[in-house]
């Protein structure tokens, strides 16, 4: 019984699951600097929220990358 196979599995996973942490720390962070930013300049709201889009969808897309990279 061999341990490479199951270490090959768990560490084809585990790249997932770290830039799904990260991108969700990530995403986080944007909405709280975004939440920030628009209580400091309520009149910039709109701008704020379309550029705090804009960047978590970036975020997001390192997940998909790992997914990608995985299969």
């Amino acid at each position: 019984m061999s341990l490479m196979p199951l270490l090959a599995e768990m560490s084809g996973s585990f790249h997932v699951g770290l830039a799904a942490i990260g991108s969700a720390i990530g995403v986080g962070l944007v909405g709280a600097k975004a939440a920030e930013a628009t209580a400091r300049n309520p009149g910039a709201s709109t701008q704020i929220m379309v550029i705090s889009i804009i960047l978590a969808a970036l975020a997001e897309g390192i997940t998909f990358f790992a997914i990608f990279l995985a299969k």
